[in-house]
């Protein structure tokens, strides 16, 4: 009986610590703190990692729908031939920075914000470094790809007063948001468990194995760069906190697992034998930002993704309870025929159904079905189309919010450093339970 009390009273310590932290989190982050901008009333950024989501949602993008908001004032990258062509194809005229040079480039061009897109693995590096010199943050997912990183962050943040936004556009997703719709208004009661199922095709899910993607040092792997996605709208979805992650992972397709290895596609001697080979060649835009660039660092953008010193997972199992007593059963697999989620929530009244298709080879790409069923009664389905292009309208709706602020937002979709934090450290103690084969409380890895 004294246990039964003592686990009792930890869950409702947890289950207030956890509500006040959430709520206060949402009412500092519905008036962005990064429109602090200077004499021309736009906002001054510098870009930090000039790659695909760089050049195009955090650089094509902005030029093109906020200019009269934003204005860039400096690109930095370690690769000054990919910067260079990434500069061009903006049509800027601010001024470039090595990385060595990012220190110099915060001093000569006072911004008001940095936003980062670089490697996962140096996205700590950055976030910390620019609050420390007096710059507001947006990061690209993940926040970070292990415990001490995350540590450093939100220690960072904490002392230095600057903020950090972490740019999980799915919250904006028009699924995404009828789902949670739906869970805040108790029709299917209170939420006792849930099960969600992430399926990557054999085009998208290969391309991580091509990639930096493909090893734990730079992604902290597809649990922490792709699932961070997926366990912040969990996180998001439940308007909870997790305690406790068990998991099992390993590679089976990807990898070792190949019959026959190279270098990488171009010019690879198995490429008529291969299905997954790729000609970067036939791609003019992928030619200039990485194969010619290559002479600078050397990275291959179209690495074999049958390489034998791959180490990430492509099949994945993760459990996790929350600080509610919600249980959640994960899967991610990156070699599936088609590409979506499933997912479904029993609550103590119903159970709230949803799959979203992605790239189908069936004829209903574009579209969410939605089912929610009473216990004792009837059950009723709404189909949701996608909300138009940029990650189905999603983007549009995220930057809005971050450019055009201030935005009321009464489902809480802007993300912080702490919401960033509650998700990929869900995806990096499930890399840690699977590398020591037991369950681990994520409060044994960090405080946050």
């Amino acid at each position: 009986m004294k246990n039964r009390e003592k686990s009792t009273g930890r869950r409702k310590f947890l289950g207030t610590a956890a509500g006040a932290a959430l709520a206060a989190g949402a009412v500092t982050q519905i008036r962005p703190r990064a429109v602090s901008a200077q004499s021309n009333g736009k906002l001054k950024v510098v870009l930090t990692g000039t790659g695909i989501r760089g050049s195009g949602m955090w650089g094509k993008r902005i030029v093109d729908n906020y200019s009269d908001k934003v204005e860039f004032v400096g690109l930095c990258d370690r690769n000054s031939k990919r910067m260079a062509f990434v500069k061009d194809y903006l049509g800027l005229k601010c001024p470039t920075f090595s990385d060595l040079e990012f220190d110099s480039m915060i001093q000569q061009t006072r911004p008001d914000a940095v936003i980062i897109t670089t490697m996962d693995c140096f996205h700590a590096k950055y976030i910390c470094r620019a609050m420390e010199l007096g710059c507001d943050v947006i990061t690209e997912k993940p926040l970070c790809t292990d415990e001490g990183m995350c540590q450093n962050v939100m220690d960072t943040e904490k002392r230095t007063g600057k903020k950090v936004r972490v740019t999980f556009n799915y919250r904006y997703g028009p699924a995404a948001v009828r789902i949670k719709e739906i869970l805040m208004s108790g029709e299917i009661g209170k939420v006792t468990s849930v099960d969600f199922s992430y399926y990557l095709d054999t085009d998208h899910g290969a391309s991580y194995y091509r990639r930096w993607h493909g090893y734990k040092q730079y992604s902290g792997s597809l649990l922490v760069h792709k699932a961070t996605h997926h366990f912040d709208l969990l996180n998001w979805w439940l308007d909870a906190e997790p305690a406790t992650v068990n998991a099992q992972g390993d590679l089976r397709h990807y990898g070792f697992n190949g019959d026959f290895h190279s270098l990488r596609c171009m010019n690879c001697p198995h490429k008529n034998k291969c299905k997954y080979y790729w000609d970067i060649t036939g791609n003019e835009f992928m030619m200039n930002l990485y194969v010619k660039p290559e002479t600078e660092d050397g990275y291959i953008r179209d690495h074999c993704l049958y390489s034998k010193d791959i180490n990430i997972w492509d099949t994945m199992s993760v459990q996790v309870k929350y600080h509610n007593d919600v249980f959640l059963n994960y899967s991610l697999n990156s070699c599936m025929p088609y590409e979506g989620f499933l997912v479904g929530f029993n609550g103590t009244r119903g159970r709230l159904d949803a799959r979203e298709y992605h790239r189908q080879p069936w004829d209903v790409d574009g579209l969410a079905d939605i089912r929610v069923s009473m216990l004792h009664g009837e059950s009723r389905k709404l189909t949701i189309p996608h909300g138009g292009s940029g990650h189905w309208g999603a983007d549009d709706k995220m930057q809005d919010m971050i450019f055009r602020g201030p935005i009321d937002d009464p489902l809480g979709q802007t993300a912080g450093s702490r919401a960033g934090a509650l998700s990929i450290m869900i995806g990096v103690t499930a890399r840690r339970s699977i590398e020591q084969q037991r369950p681990i409380a994520i409060e044994e890895l960090v405080k946050i």
